[in-house]
């Protein structure tokens, strides 16, 4: 194979003991894609993480929740602890488990257990659960959609090439509905119910992005040429970050084919199909 291009410290990430049979084969499970029992695998995590998905959603209704009580009781502490359990089960299946926890997974796994945990102090928190759907983009790899974990990093590359016109482009936008709102604060007043400079700046925000909830609105001539000034600017201003962003798309080249293999040591997938070391945490994905 093909030599990364990028150089790899040999003392940090890919040296390493090796990991234990079953630890091994704990790996190809949870982290392959194309094992029959990996699949499996991925098949009934994904059943299981749309049905307490479903449980969370259910269980904001009153009407159900009043009558239901102790079966979304019982069928949220299920998902948690049986979510709990894999999540170990993936620290366990790695070398290097930290890694893995602060990959972008390793974070929506923890996140997708933890309200339930802090519900006996903070009781509202247990619909963040609702996170738990963030987990099903792991389909991507389960039905081998790999071209299309290409294209999203297409998308994720132009966005990251195009972010400091976009944070011009929001800083010009900030600047615009703070002067906007003073200005709206001095020419209508609270008679208006531009009460303050920070209610003023919310109706300019509102106005400027072409939604007009119409709460706020200008009375005097003065105050509603201004307005129909603002929302004319709306159109134009749309376009701008649509612009800036399809001219980076159209300078990136199509992503190669994606690996599906996890790394051994982070969990991490999508990488290159030549890749040597893994383009996350450098570690030999031969080992």
């Amino acid at each position: 194979m093909k030599q990364s291009r990028r150089p790899v410290k040999k003392n940090h990430y890919n040296v390493g003991a090796p990991l234990a049979p079953w630890r091994e084969a704990l790996n190809v499970i949870i982290f392959g894609a194309e094992t029959r029992a990996a699949k499996i695998f991925d098949v009934v995590l994904s059943i299981m993480i749309i049905c307490s998905v479903l449980a969370v959603m259910l269980g904001s209704v009153n009407s159900l929740q009043e009558r239901y009580t102790q079966w979304f009781f019982y069928s949220e502490w299920f998902f948690t602890l049986l979510f709990s359990v894999e999540y170990v089960l993936r620290l366990l299946s790695v070398r290097k488990p930290w890694l893995y926890c602060r990959s972008f997974f390793g974070i929506v796994d923890f996140l997708s257990i933890i309200p339930t945990y802090l519900s006996f102090l903070m009781p509202d928190i247990k619909y963040m659960l609702i996170a738990r759907v963030l987990r099903l983009l792991r389909v991507f790899r389960i039905l081998k959609l790999a071209e299309y974990m290409g294209e999203a990093q297409v998308l994720m590359y132009a966005l990251s090439r195009s972010r400091q016109k976009i944070l011009v482009f929001l800083y010009t936008v900030c600047t615009l509905v703070i002067v906007f709102g003073s200005l709206m604060y001095v020419v209508e007043g609270s008679e208006s119910g531009f009460t303050s400079i920070p209610k003023s700046v919310y109706w300019a925000i509102v106005t400027l992005t072409t939604v007009g909830y119409g709460d706020i609105a200008p009375q005097t001539p003065l105050g509603q040429m201004i307005a129909s000034s603002i929302m004319i600017m709306g159109y134009g201003i749309i376009a701008v970050p649509t612009g800036i962003y399809s001219a980076e798309l159209m300078k990136v080249d199509k992503a190669a084919d994606i690996n599906n293999e996890a790394c051994p040591d982070c969990g991490e997938t999508g990488h290159d199909y030549d890749a040597s070391y893994c383009k996350y945490c450098g570690h030999s994905l031969d080992a």
